[in-house]
């Protein structure tokens, strides 16, 4: 049995890896609550959607003050992913969660992003260098491109927003490594930082959004959650003080590898529930046929 000591060393551990790394808390303290701890599924993703939401908003301040957000993109991405994530959030509470493939469908969906997202951290280096060939062109825009640019492709945030909304509701992943993924290649134009500070913000309304979802839904554990906030939120801080003197190449590798491999053996082997109706059918007609028998 797991206690406040185990879950305070698992936010330590995410939390030093997000402040060295940068990589999504979610991608990380996700998989280590169903693997390690045995938490079902259901419940490890809404707890750390809730975690997410807490833990990056400090960042989000930031970024606003440093005025790194374009809130245009947050808007029409929110546009998209905000009612993707409560019509998702309302299938799950009202049709998949009575169905005995619940959890196999969140953890394959787990699993799927797991893959992308530990593909996207190896693989990082060569993205980048793929996206600075793209930028020096789109450098030369002028504002009145960029912003006609930006007016075509509304729909295609908005549906981006939708994408993200949907699989981060179902999975908790995603919600950072893919969302600036897509904006880059949507607005090469754009600073990476303006980008990040963009998603970071984006970021926080959507698994708020779907991390209130879930507690409506019951799938909140608020005593684990405080004691995960607990050791992530001073590591956090520690791992990004001492990030320049960390091997950060090294660690990112390692940790998309892992990913990877987790997100593979989910899909491979997701968590299964136990037939409900089959037992409970089970257990009545034992029922009977003892009432049968004293008779």
């Amino acid at each position: 049995m797991f206690g406040p000591i185990e879950f305070i060393l698992a936010g330590v551990l995410v939390g030093f890896c997000v402040g060295i790394t940068g990589v999504g808390g979610g991608s990380l303290m996700t998989p280590i609550l169903i693997s390690l701890f045995r938490i079902e599924p259901h419940i490890a993703i809404g707890t750390d959607l809730l975690y997410a939401a807490i833990s990056k908003f400090c960042g989000s301040l930031v970024h606003a003050k440093k005025l790194n957000i374009v809130w245009p993109i947050v808007i029409w991405l929110s546009i998209g992913s905000i009612p993707a994530s409560l019509a998702t959030t309302w299938v799950l509470d009202n049709y998949l969660s009575q169905s005995t493939h619940y959890k196999a469908i969140l953890t394959t969906v787990l699993g799927f992003m797991l893959m992308l997202t530990g593909v996207s951290i190896v693989f990082r280096a060569q993205l980048e260098a793929l996206f600075q060939r793209i930028r020096p062109r789109q450098n030369l825009a002028s504002d009145a491109e960029k912003v006609a640019d930006f007016q075509k492709k509304r729909g295609m945030i908005a549906m981006m927003g939708v994408v993200l909304g949907i699989f981060v509701t179902l999975s908790s992943v995603g919600a950072g490594a893919f969302g600036i993924m897509a904006l880059v290649l949507m607005f090469p134009h754009l600073p990476m930082i303006r980008i990040i500070g963009s998603d970071v913000v984006h970021a926080v309304l959507l698994t708020l959004v779907a991390g209130l979802g879930h507690m409506n839904a019951g799938n909140v554990d608020f005593e684990l959650l405080m004691w995960l906030l607990v050791g992530s939120i001073p590591a956090i801080v520690v791992g990004t003080l001492i990030s320049s003197h960390m091997p950060e190449k090294i660690i990112r590798k390692i940790l998309g590898i892992t990913l990877f491999v987790l997100g593979l053996n989910f899909m491979i082997n997701p968590v299964k529930s136990k037939p409900v109706a089959i037992e409970e059918s089970t257990t009545s007609s034992v029922v009977i046929v003892q009432k049968s028998s004293l008779t």
